[in-house]
């Protein structure tokens, strides 16, 4: 059953058990404004969330489904999940807490992978040979990858709860990037990639650019989560400028370790934010 027969359906159910919709969100974990929404059909809820509000009615949810999703509904919702598409400004806090915790988490794991992708990089390029086996470098580029993917998603949903949408958009951007990145570091591993300098050269000037703005987006976060912010951008913009010289590229990898440190603090500073807000 699709919006908006699914909220109307959900409403007469409600009234059937007597709830009100604080009654019913109080046994679902979810906020009145989403119920309302969904009630009127403004939003598709995804299938955990009818099930959790059908269980909470004792009503089976092969009754009120048409075989729950197509494969492509699923899809489609698994991905607005994982990427924040289209974030419910009613999330429950606990929500928004777990996922910036899995971000700055991430952000950890990706700060230390970087201690063994950056020599396996620099002796590749610099000196044409591997430090590592094929399979070892392979999976490191994985675990920078998916890492860097959770971390940087974290921005996206801090783009968000503090109305920062080119933080949103030019996270969107890294990460974009990062996987055309290691993707392209992955397969030329397999053959005589001499194209890999132009490559290199094309990376620094878009990751430099792409820095400098994500720096900027940083530093519009200072009334929100402090100076740490602002120490954040500067090193973001500051080693974006040596990314845009390609001869220099170098001495913005150094600059981006305290960035990051700086970043994985701002995560961790806005679930104290969401936090401070409950109490």
């Amino acid at each position: 059953m699709k919006q908006p027969e699914l909220g109307r359906r959900i409403v007469e159910l409600r009234k059937e058990k007597g709830l009100t919709q604080e009654e019913l969100v109080d046994r679902c974990n979810i906020s009145v404004r989403t119920l309302q929404r969904i009630e009127t059909g403004e939003v598709t809820p995804r299938v955990y969330t009818i099930k959790t509000i059908l269980a909470a009615l004792d009503y089976d949810l092969s009754k009120i489904s048409d075989n729950e999703n197509s494969f492509f509904e699923r899809v489609t919702l698994f991905l607005k999940n994982i990427f924040l598409i289209e974030i419910d400004q009613e999330k429950p806090s606990g929500y928004l807490i777990r996922q910036l915790n899995i971000a700055w988490i991430f952000g950890i794991i990706y700060f230390l992978s970087g201690f063994a992708e950056a020599p396996a990089e620099y002796y590749r390029y610099e000196e044409g040979r591997m430090i590592f086996s094929i399979a070892l470098y392979i999976i490191i580029k994985i675990v920078v990858l998916v890492s860097f993917f959770f971390f940087q998603r974290g921005f996206v949903l801090v783009g968000f709860l503090f109305r920062n949408y080119l933080m949103k958009i030019i996270s969107y951007i890294l990460i974009f990037c990062m996987l055309l990145t290691i993707a392209y570091d992955i397969v030329s591993v397999f053959y005589d990639a001499d194209e890999r300098k132009f490559i290199l050269g094309a990376e620094a000037l878009t990751f430099g650019t792409i820095l400098i703005i994500f720096g900027f987006s940083l530093l519009r976060l200072r009334r929100s989560v402090g100076m740490v912010s602002t120490f954040a951008g500067i090193f973001e913009i500051v080693a974006g400028c040596f990314f845009l010289t390609v001869i220099l590229f170098f001495i913005g990898d150094i600059l981006l370790i305290p960035a990051e440190l700086f970043e994985i603090v701002i995560l961790y500073k806005s679930t104290e934010l969401i936090r401070s807000k409950q109490q």
